[in-house]
């Protein structure tokens, strides 16, 4: 499914409100309220997976994230091919890693579904992902 519309909210803001970031939590809070007012708000299974390292149980995850509110969204296979292509380009340019970071399907998943991403870490996903759109500090 193609949401269009709407924020993909990165895990990063997330975990800023979960662990009561000093110096992001500020940020993080007012901004993912801010978008809440404004349209619908989404994660997907990396997201999901990333916050995940914070609890001990599923139940107390979903308490966090309730499906009402930080709604579940599938990672399109058009995302799959365009996180591949930013990977691409981050070797070309001399990336290390040998697999596809999370923020490449991340940054993929938002641009192919027309989602804003929510994040704090706007570098990476500007030089990978140039129409994205995104709300950041």
């Amino acid at each position: 499914m193609l949401e269009s519309g709407g924020y993909l909210v990165d895990s990063n803001v997330l975990l800023d409100i979960v662990t009561e970031d000093s110096n992001w939590f500020t940020w993080s809070s007012s901004a993912l309220a801010d978008a809440a007012r404004r349209s619908p708000l989404f994660i997907n299974p990396l997201i999901y997976s990333e916050v995940s390292t914070r609890f001990r149980d599923i139940d107390a995850l979903d308490r966090l994230l309730p499906p009402r509110v930080l709604r579940r969204a599938t990672l399109p296979y058009p995302a799959g091919f365009l996180a591949g292509k930013a990977f691409e380009a981050y070797r070309r340019r001399g990336g290390q890693r040998r697999s596809p970071l999370p923020d490449f399907y991340i940054g993929a998943h938002a641009v192919v579904s027309g989602l804003t991403l929510l994040t704090r870490d706007a570098r990476r996903y500007a030089t990978y992902f140039p129409t994205i759109r995104l709300r950041t500090p």
